[in-house]
């Protein structure tokens, strides 16, 4: 079993940043890809990035193109998105996810192991 915790989250401005943090515990992430997805009220659960094992690949969902930085410590057992100048949008809890069977994909029924979540508001 995989226990994932994220952290980070809290309330922002408009144009300010963010760094997120997901520890695993359990297992070693090292062979796992990492993703982050975000649900805002009301809505679907939303892919916003993933990262392949050994860090070579990653993706991002088109709204956070060039703002949002998807990284991974696997000495440390931990992933990070780094999000910089953040909009109201980006408003939602972010959770992260990981997949043992190290496909590369977007969708969230890929990923075998979910974190708790952590409250990302950004204010106007």
């Amino acid at each position: 079993q995989v226990q994932l915790v994220e952290s980070g989250g809290r309330l922002v401005q408009t144009g300010g940043s963010l760094r997120l943090s997901c520890a695993a515990s359990g297992r070693t992430l090292s062979s796992y890809t990492m993703g982050w997805f975000r649900q805002a009220p009301g809505k679907e659960r939303m892919f916003v990035a993933v990262i392949s094992w050994s860090s070579d690949r990653t993706h991002y969902a088109d709204p956070v193109k060039g703002r949002f930085t998807i990284s991974r410590d696997n000495a440390k057992n931990t992933v990070y998105l780094q999000m910089n100048s953040l909009k109201p949008d980006d408003t939602a809890v972010y959770y992260c996810a990981a997949d043992s069977r190290t496909h590369f994909r977007i969708t969230a029924s890929a990923y075998d192991y979910w974190g708790q979540g952590t409250q990302v508001t950004v204010s106007s």
